[in-house]
């Protein structure tokens, strides 16, 4: 799954040695600066068994950004070993689909880093999980026996030796050093600081000296000497023509190919004493030097002529070769491929009698919701319950709320599936040091915290580590869980961008919570653009789904040919535009001779006129001052399901007259039950009514006169829309059971 040519030329040889016959490489790859050495190469593809319509499906994949389940489908018939390189979403989706070894193929890093520390900072806690749930699937293909050393034991225990070489054989007698210019190799100068530093400092340390700047540049570099890409004819003329490279170089875990190259031509090098050369026998070299001062004077030397130093250079130089050669190699990388082959045999034949424990999901109510927020953690559990079994990937699912017995009796349950089994519990707080513990204790002994504290759940059964994923159904998380499981969000809005329902700065903890997330989910494209732009999640972690809806089948309602009330469902919040809506009601009522009685119902509605929360102290002056008002307008409060059913079934029309959210549900409840609806006309609501076809009544939120002229309009209109409203058959293409795929698909990429 690497395009690196040179790396290509010498490591397939080595494969074939080994017996391996068919090999597939990528046919595109991401131009960016991490493949500036890359190239695609179709020959490879002709000593391939696979049916050309299998084939044409792998080459037409991007490896690097994750293939297709189809394309994994075909890797996982074909091919027992994948070979990756550091690209954390290429090791995501090789980890999560491939079913034989994976070889990460690693060069090293600059001191002082490690690729297990890479892991945790790039790719989070959830990969490094994986990595070890694979066991002896997984090795770590050093091109240098000794980086393993800077490694973290579950990367250094899955060692597999395999040495970086070149293929090809020298050819120093065709070196001329006509040039007398210092060739120095510096890619992307213009785009990489760390380069840009490397490539100052070089022209600061030999000024005075004729120089040339190999090396493939995406920005262009305002100096001449800088030749940026060149062909292959225009490199080797450079390598024979240059009087010396210099090798700027102190890294001990990392070397480049174009000091190899260099003395293959034939030509000089000088290089820094401290690196990777030195390992591999640089040390009493007289091209080696241990100050740039010895270097610019060896420079000198070579561009006045010194024959005796050009000469005791380039033939001292060839032993550094010696390691990079084919034959040298061939002995480690047979033990390492035939230990990856060989552990792989001993698995598959394992696998066969291990029992497979199922997988186990979490869904989690974070706060004490109640009425639609908590039927939708319910349905979302459900989903998942019935997508799992629809793929044929069955998974438990596991329901968590807070430990509260009042809000959470035994039959506000009674909608889950029976197998779904409920958990309370509650929250524990850990600061940074014993969350650090907790954290080794667990296994991810390179996990360092970033926050101060970090929340627990406390379910009394080992912290909730029995489960898999944890799901948490909203983002209202004071602090960032501690990632002992990868975590989801369901995140239905982010009200407070438009409403004042919170102190300035007061969602931080939200947002964060949001951004340290595997996955964020959302049900509306609105939400997704807030997620996106206002909570900054990257893009690759939010995933729009469809909006799920309890399954109310039709039933008569309590009226005959005519319904003398209508439903306001609500609470408290402040979003849903109380002191605008009863002034609506009162215009209704005075003003348009309105003849339905307005039935209030919703979580904390029974006392919505006596309430001390600012936003509704007004609400009772403006009863007050109407009879008409006070006579019409009746307080149901908060109601079970089945007694909201009957109200709603029997209800001429559902109000909805909140101003911004991520919508109500409660208008599909009422399609359901052929009830129409009239809704506040903003973003959500506009995809509810298209996902379900319910064909709302609109009104502006922010207008009461005009909000009362459509509620007049629903009273005279209510029998003919009733006939407009969808079919019990196309409400059924939105049930639970037909989108639970589209949840099941997206969830399990983190198991």
């Amino acid at each position: 799954m690497l395009n690196h040519t040179t790396l290509r030329k010498f490591e397939v040889d080595q494969l074939k040695a080994l017996g391996v016959n068919e090999i597939f490489m990528p046919k595109s790859f991401p131009y960016d600066e991490g493949n500036l050495s890359a190239s695609v190469d179709f020959s490879f593809d002709a000593a391939l068994t696979i049916p050309k319509d299998q084939l044409d499906v792998l080459n037409a994949q991007d490896w690097y950004a994750g293939p297709c389940e189809e394309a994994w489908r075909i890797a996982n018939l074909y091919f027992d070993v994948a070979i990756v390189g550091f690209f954390p979403t290429q090791i995501k989706s090789a980890v999560r689909h491939f079913k034989g070894a994976i070889v990460l193929r690693v060069f090293g890093l600059s001191k002082g880093y490690s690729y297990s520390q890479l892991f945790y900072e790039e790719a989070e806690e959830s990969l490094v999980r994986s990595i070890k749930a694979m066991g002896a699937r997984f090795w770590f293909g050093a091109g240098y026996d000794h980086l393993k050393d800077s490694e973290q034991n579950f990367l250094a225990s899955r060692n597999c030796y395999l040495p970086v070489g070149l293929k090809g054989e020298a050819a120093p007698d065709l070196w001329e050093g006509t040039l007398k210019k210092i060739l120095f190799v510096c890619p992307r100068i213009g785009s990489s600081p760390y380069f840009e530093n490397i490539y100052k400092s070089f022209i600061h340390d030999f000024s005075g000296s004729e120089y040339t700047i190999g090396g493939a540049q995406p920005i262009a570099v305002p100096d001449k000497n800088v030749l940026g890409f060149v062909s292959a004819e225009e490199h080797e003329y450079n390598m024979r023509q240059h009087r010396v490279m210099f090798y700027h170089s102190t890294e001990p875990n990392h070397i480049h190919y174009h000091p190899f190259e260099a003395i293959r031509a034939g030509m000089p090098l000088l290089f820094m004493a401290g690196g990777m050369l030195d390992k591999m026998g640089g040390i009493g070299l007289p091209g080696r030097c241990k100050t740039v001062a010895e270097a610019k004077a060896k420079t000198k030397q070579l561009m006045s002529g010194d024959q005796k130093l050009i000469q005791n250079i380039r033939e001292s130089q060839m032993v550094l070769l010696e390691p990079m050669k084919a034959k040298n190699c061939e002995q480690a990388w047979q033990a390492g491929f035939k230990k990856v082959l060989a552990e792989l045999e001993t698995i598959k034949k394992e696998s066969v009698e291990r029992p497979v424990r199922r997988k186990r999901i979490a869904v989690i109510v974070p706060v004490e919701y109640r009425g639609g927020s908590l039927r939708g953690a319910k349905l979302v559990a459900n989903a998942l319950y019935h997508g799992s079994r629809q793929m044929g990937e069955a998974v438990d699912v596991v329901f968590l709320h807070l430990n509260s017995a009042e809000s959470y009796p035994p039959e506000e349950f009674m909608d889950l599936e029976s197998e779904i089994s409920i958990r309370s519990y509650k929250w524990n707080v850990l600061d940074a040091m014993p969350a650090r513990r907790a954290m080794r204790y667990s296994g991810h002994e390179g996990w360092e915290p970033k926050c101060p504290r970090y929340l627990v759940i406390d379910d009394g059964i080992n912290n909730l580590q029995d489960c898999d994923v944890w799901l948490v159904i909203s983002d209202r998380l004071n602090g960032p869980l501690l990632p002992m499981r990868p975590s989801i969000l369901m995140v239905y809005d982010y009200l407070q961008r438009y409403v004042p329902i919170l102190p300035l700065g007061a969602d931080q903890p939200y947002i964060d919570a949001a951004r340290a997330a595997s996955k964020v989910l959302v049900t509306t494209a609105f939400t997704q653009q807030d997620a996106l732009n206002y909570a900054g999640v990257p893009t690759n972690k939010v995933f729009k789904l469809p909006m799920l809806a309890p399954d109310f089948s039709r039933v008569k309602g309590s009226f005959a040919d005519r319904s003398n009330y209508f439903l306001w469902t609500t609470n408290t919040a402040i979003h849903k535009n109380h002191l605008n809506a009863v002034n609506a009601l009162k215009f209704y009522y005075e003003e348009l001779g309105g003849v339905l009685e307005c039935r209030i119902t919703g979580v904390n509605t029974k006392g919505l006129f006596k309430s001390k929360l600012p936003h509704l102290k007004p609400l009772n002056d403006v009863l007050g001052k109407s009879r008409l008002l006070k006579k019409n307008v009746n307080l149901l409060g908060e109601l079970p399901d089945r007694n909201y059913q009957s109200e709603l079934a029997g209800a001429a029309f559902l109000w909805h007259a909140g101003t911004i959210d991520n919508g109500t549900f409660s208008v599909v409840e009422a399609a359901g039950l052929g009830v129409p609806s009239l809704s506040s006309d903003y973003p959500a609501m506009r995809e509810i009514d298209q996902q379900f076809s319910l064909g709302l009544s609109w009104m502006k939120s922010d207008k009461p006169k005009q909000m009362a002229s459509q509620l007049k309009e629903m009273e005279l209109s209510y029998l003919e829309r009733r006939n407009a409203l969808p079919s019990s058959d196309v409400l059924a293409e939105q049930s639970v059971e037909k989108l639970a795929n589209a949840y099941w698909q997206v969830v399990r990429e983190c198991l």
